[in-house]
C-alpha cells in the first residue's frame, strides 16, 4: 500500500515551502554514484540522473511561481526544495505526477516509486537549515557506508530483560558508569539550568546518561549533552520504522543525532511490546500512579522510566 504523506487540510496550490522525495523503485542506484570521501563526498551524475535533473528544471520553468532553492540526487533517491511564492493553477501532487511520468518516459520504465514524499515548512526560517541538509546528503551517505555497524537498526536485542530494537553504538550498554536522566515536570527553568550544569560535569568526568528524554527539562539536557559531545543512550517510545517496512533497510537519524551516531556517541533503543505488557513493570508503575491507563502516554512513559532504572542499577 502507497503511503499518503499529504496534510490533510493543507492548501496544495497555496504558497509554501516544500522539500520533495523520490525514491527510485527498489532503491536501484541508477541516478549515480557516490564519490570522495566524508569531508569531499558528492554523486557522480549517470546520464539516466542527468536527464532527471534537467527535467526537475524543465517541469517547474513552466510555472513561474515556483523556485527551486536546492536540488541534489543520490544514487537511489533525490531531493528537492521549492518555494510556491504565489498561489499555482493545479496542486503541487499534479506537478510531481508530471515529473515522473516524464522521467519514466526518458527512461522507458518506470523509474520512481509510487508516491512522494513532502516535507512542508511552517516558518521560512527553516529554509536554510533545510537547504543545507539536502546539499549535505553525500556526506551524510559517506559516513552511513564508512560506519555500517553504527547505522543499522538490530531486532531483539536483550535490554535488562526486554527485547528491543536498537540503532548506534550499542557498546554504551556495558558503561559501568551509566546514570538515570529524569527531571520532574514541576522544575522551573532555574532549577533546569541548575541541573543542566550538573549533568555535564558529571559527564565530563565519564558518566554516561540514560533518559527517556520526556519532560522538558530532560529535552534541554539531553540537547547540551548531544550538544557538547558526551555520549547519551535515548529510550524512545516510537519512531523506528517496523522491521517488515521498506523504510526500515536505509532508515537513518536526523540532525545531531546523525552526528552523535557517526561518532558512536549515541544509542537509540525502541522497547518491544513485552516491556509494556510486563506485569512487574505494571506492578512498579501503579505504586506510582494506581489510575495510570495501560494504553495512555503516561504508562508508557512511566514503562521506559522503570527500563532505565533496571539497566543503570
Amino acid at each position: 500500500m502507497v503511503r499518503n504523506y499529504r496534510l490533510k487540510y493543507w492548501n496544495y496550490k497555496g504558497r509554501g515551502i516544500y522539500m520533495i522525495t523520490m525514491n527510485v523503485e527498489s532503491r536501484v542506484p541508477l541516478l549515480g554514484a557516490l564519490q570522495g570521501g566524508i569531508d569531499d563526498a558528492w554523486v557522480e551524475y549517470s546520464s539516466l540522473g542527468q536527464v532527471v535533473s534537467e527535467r526537475i528544471e524543465l517541469t517547474f520553468d513552466a510555472y513561474p511561481q515556483i523556485q527551486i532553492c536546492a536540488k541534489q540526487l543520490m544514487p537511489d533517491h533525490l531531493h528537492f526544495v521549492v518555494w510556491v511564492k504565489e498561489d499555482i493553477p493545479v496542486p503541487l501532487g499534479q506537478i510531481i505526477r508530471d515529473l515522473k511520468i516524464g522521467c519514466t518516459h526518458a527512461y522507458a520504465n518506470t523509474l520512481f516509486e509510487p508516491g512522494f514524499h513532502d516535507r512542508v515548512l511552517l516558518h521560512a526560517k527553516q529554509l536554510r537549515s533545510l537547504i543545507d541538509y539536502v546539499h549535505d546528503n553525500p556526506r551524510r551517505l559517506a559516513i552511513k557506508r564508512a560506519n555500517p555497524d553504527l547505522f543499522k537498526l538490530r531486532q531483539a536485542v536483550q535490554v535488562a530483560g526486554f527485547e528491543c530494537t536498537t540503532l548506534g553504538n550499542r557498546f554504551l550498554l556495558d558503561d559501568p558508569m551509566k546514570e538515570m536522566l529524569q527531571c520532574s515536570r514541576t522544575l522551573t527553568q532555574a532549577e533546569i539550568d541548575e541541573k543542566k550544569q550538573e549533568c555535564l560535569r558529571l559527564a565530563e568526568r565519564g558518566v554516561v546518561y540514560v533518559s527517556a528524554g520526556i519532560s522538558e527539562g530532560e529535552k534541554q539536557i539531553c540537547r547540551a549533552l548531544r550538544e557538547a559531545g558526551f555520549p547519551l543512550v535515548v529510550l524512545l517510545n516510537e519512531g523506528f520504522p517496523a522491521p517488515d517496512s521498506p523504510h526500515a533497510k536505509y532508515y537513518k537519524p536526523q540532525g545531531v543525532y546523525f552526528e552523535a551516531c557517526a561518532q558512536g556517541k549515541l544509542l537509540l533503543i525502541e522497547p518491544g511490546s513485552a516491556l509494556f505488557d510486563d506485569q512487574d513493570i505494571a506492578t512498579e508503575i501503579y505504586r506510582k500512579d494506581s489510575t495510570c491507563s495501560p494504553n495512555s502516554k503516561r504508562y508508557h512513559f512511566l514503562a521506559l522510566n522503570a527500563l532505565i532504572r533496571r539497566l543503570c542499577n
